[in-house]
C-alpha cells in the first residue's frame, strides 16, 4: 500500500469512528493534510480555519499564504513537505482547539507521522509545539531543534511562531522568516 492510500485509509478511519463528533458535525470536511507523503519535513499546525475547512486542504488562506512566502524563501515548495494539523476538524469560529480535542487526535497524527516518517517536524504555533515540547514557552523557545522521542520514534522538533503571529503583528514576520530560514538549514543538514 502506497502512502497515500495509508494516509487515506487512516483519513477514512477517522470519519467512520466519529473522532471528535462535535467538531465533525460543525465542519464542512476532514482535513487531512497535503503534499509529499514521502516528504523529510512535516508542518503541523493546531486545527483547519475556516478556507481550509471549505478547501478541505491545510493552510490555504492568510497564514498559508505566508508559510508559502517562508517556504519560497528557505528554497521550498508545498509539494516538498507535508503540512497537517493537530486536529483535522475546524473549530468553531475558529476558536482555540481544546486539550481534549488536541489528545483525542493525538494518535491518529501519530500514526499520520508513522506512515510519513520524516525527519524534521516544524511545528506551528504553541498549540502543536506544546503537544511534543510540554515544557515550549514559544516566546522563549521558537526556533529552537529539540530531539523528542515518542514510542520508538524519534523527531527532531523545530518550534516555530504561527504564521498567523505575522499576520496580526508585523514586527514578527522578520523573526518567523529568520527562524523558518534557520529551520530550513537545520532540516537540510538532517537530510544529507
Amino acid at each position: 500500500m502506497s502512502k497515500s492510500d495509508a494516509i487515506q485509509q487512516l483519513a477514512d478511519e477517522i470519519v467512520s469512528a466519529s473522532v471528535c463528533k462535535e467538531l465533525a458535525e460543525q465542519a464542512t470536511q476532514l482535513v487531512m493534510g497535503d503534499g509529499n507523503p514521502d516528504a523529510e519535513i512535516v508542518f503541523i499546525g493546531e486545527a483547519p480555519g475556516k478556507q481550509e475547512d471549505i478547501q478541505g486542504l491545510p493552510f490555504v488562506g492568510a497564514s498559508g499564504r505566508f508559510l508559502n512566502e517562508m517556504l519560497a524563501a528557505g528554497g521550498m515548495k508545498r509539494e516538498d513537505v507535508y503540512i497537517t494539523n493537530i486536529v483535522k476538524y475546524r473549530p468553531p469560529n475558529n476558536r482555540d482547539p481544546s486539550p481534549e480535542e488536541k489528545r483525542v487526535f493525538w494518535p491518529y497524527l501519530m500514526r499520520q507521522l508513522e506512515i510519513i516518517s520524516p525527519r524534521v517536524i516544524i511545528t506551528l504555533g504553541r498549540h502543536s509545539g506544546m503537544c511534543f515540547i510540554p515544557d515550549l514557552h514559544i516566546s522563549r523557545d521558537h526556533g529552537r531543534a529539540r530531539h523528542v522521542k515518542y514510542n520508538t520514534h524519534e523527531f527532531l522538533v523545530i518550534p516555530l511562531y504561527h504564521p498567523a503571529a505575522a499576520l496580526y503583528n508585523g514586527a514578527m514576520r522578520q523573526t518567523l522568516i529568520n527562524d523558518f530560514l534557520n529551520a530550513a538549514i537545520i532540516a537540510r543538514e538532517m537530510n544529507q
